[in-house]
C-alpha cells in the first residue's frame, strides 16, 4: 500500500513557500516598481487589482491547503521532516573526511596543551582551521615554548585511548575535569574519558586520532591575554601560519 503523507508534507511546505514567496514578491518587487514607474492613479488601480487577486488565490487555496495538510498531518502526527522518513529506511551518511581529520589533530593537540598549562580551562572553540584554549591563569604563557612542548609530545607518540570510568570514580577524583563551564554528561553510571598515556586524562566526548604522532605539526599561532585572568592560546597548523606570514 503506497504511503501518501509524504506527499502531504510535501503539498503543506510548498504551499506555505509559495504563499510566503507571493508575498515578498509584492512587496520586495511589484511594489517598488510601481512606485517608480506608474503615476498615483494608475499605481493605486494597480495595487488594488493585486491585492483582491492575492487575497481571493490566498483564501480560495493557500489557506484551505494549508488548514487541511495542517490538521491532518496533527492529527496523524506527522508534522515536520521527519515524516519524510520511515523505520527502516536505508540512509547514506557522508563524511568530509579532511574536515574530520583535521578535527581530530586539532582536538587532540589541545589534550597536548592542556597537559602543558596546569591550570584550568574556561573557554574552548575547535574548528578545522584552529583551536583556542582560555586558561584561568594571571601567568605569561610563551608561545615558543609550547609550540616545542606540543611539538616533542607529538613526536614521542603517546598512544591516545578512550575508556569509561564510573560517575563515582569521577567524584573521588575532580581534578579530572579540566574544564570551569563545562562537566560531564551524567546520568549513565559512566563517563567517557580521554587518555593520552603518560601525557593527559580527562573527561571527553569528542573525535581524536589514535596517537599524537598522527597529530603532526601544529603550532601556537598566538596567545593573548583577555583579561586579568584569562590567557588565550591559539592553535593552528605550521602550514597555515606559514602561509600567513
Amino acid at each position: 500500500m503506497t504511503d501518501f503523507w509524504p506527499l502531504v508534507v510535501f503539498a503543506h511546505v510548498l504551499g506555505a513557500i509559495i504563499w510566503v514567496g507571493g508575498q515578498l514578491t509584492v512587496t520586495a518587487v511589484l511594489l517598488p516598481e510601481a512606485h517608480r514607474l506608474l503615476p498615483p492613479g494608475e499605481r493605486a488601480s494597480l495595487l488594488r487589482a493585486v491585492g483582491r487577486r492575492f487575497a481571493v488565490l490566498t483564501f480560495a487555496l493557500f489557506v484551505p491547503l494549508q488548514l487541511v495538510t495542517g490538521v491532518a498531518l496533527a492529527a496523524h502526527g506527522s508534522l515536520g521532516w521527519s515524516a519524510l522518513l520511515r523505520p527502516g529506511d536505508e540512509l547514506t551518511a557522508r563524511i568530509d573526511a579532511a574536515r574530520r581529520r583535521a578535527h581530530m589533530r586539532l582536538h587532540t593537540a589541545t589534550h597536548l596543551l592542556c597537559a602543558l598549562v596546569p591550570h584550568p580551562v574556561d573557554g574552548c572553540s575547535i574548528t578545522a582551521a584552529h583551536a583556542r584554549l582560555d586558561f584561568h591563569t594571571a601567568e605569561p604563557l610563551d608561545k615558543a615554548a609550547l609550540s616545542a612542548g606540543i611539538a616533542r609530545l607529538v613526536a614521542e607518540a603517546h598512544p591516545v585511548r578512550h575508556r569509561w570510568i564510573s560517575e563515582a570514580e569521577l567524584d573521588a577524583n575532580p581534578q579530572l575535569v579540566r574544564s570551569m563551564s563545562v562537566q560531564p554528561p551524567r546520568g549513565q553510571g559512566r563517563v567517557r574519558v580521554l587518555e593520552i598515556e603518560g601525557v593527559d586524562l580527562q573527561p571527553c566526548g569528542g573525535t581524536h586520532v589514535a596517537n599524537t604522532a598522527e597529530i603532526g605539526t601544529v603550532v601556537v599561532t598566538k596567545v593573548e591575554k583577555k583579561s586579568a585572568m584569562t590567557r588565550r592560546v591559539i592553535l593552528g597548523f605550521a602550514e597555515a601560519a606559514a602561509g600567513r606570514g
